[in-house]
């Protein structure tokens, strides 16, 4: 993992969690949402895909397109960051 932390709020929970810059977005989900679905944690399959409501994906996989890329509206939790201090998530 690089850069610097971020937050994600679960929007179904209303939880926030930190996401440390050593530490994957799926690894401090799962902290609160154990049965947060995975597969590969490589950012190749898309089985730990989530919706993004609001903030902005620094996307690091392989699984999604330029186009969903560039709309921002999902993120592969195993591989990407977050390019804003929050993401907000269907989760």
């Amino acid at each position: 993992m690089s850069g610097s932390s971020f937050e994600i709020e679960l929007r179904r929970t209303g939880r926030v969690v930190t996401v440390p810059a050593d530490r994957s977005a799926l690894a401090a989900v799962r902290d609160v949402v154990p049965t947060a679905e995975f597969n590969c944690l490589q950012g190749e399959c898309g089985a730990c895909v989530a919706t993004v409501l609001e903030g902005t994906p620094d996307h690091r996989d392989t699984v999604l397109s330029e186009r969903a890329k560039a709309a921002g509206k999902r993120i592969i939790l195993c591989v990407s960051r977050s390019a804003s201090d929050r993401l907000v998530l269907d989760l």
